[in-house]
């Protein structure tokens, strides 16, 4: 089966998509911090912290112990600002 190739429209939505990429995690990372100032369970809050924990790895100066210690103790504010920080940025 022959290989499908891309049109020169889908090379571009996709070139697009990641020339952009740091714009849709950060707003993907600032929806998160909502979603778990309003979750009320504890296996809704673990999903979303795993998923918070992804879009942090994804930059470059975070530090392995540092996620730890923030999904540990499921420190909202901190999340909360880091997410204002890149949303701005900064």
């Amino acid at each position: 089966m022959p290989k499908k190739q891309l049109t020169a429209y889908q090379r571009k939505v996709i070139q697009r998509y990641y020339q952009n990429r740091d714009a849709i995690d950060s707003q993907r990372l600032a929806e998160l911090v909502t979603d778990l100032y309003l979750a009320t369970t504890a296996k809704r809050r673990m999903q979303l912290w795993a998923r918070a924990r992804k879009l942090l790895e994804r930059i470059p100066d975070m530090d392995e112990a540092f996620l730890d210690r923030l999904e540990k103790d499921n420190d909202l504010e901190t999340l909360a600002g880091i997410a204002e920080a890149r949303f701005l940025g900064e």
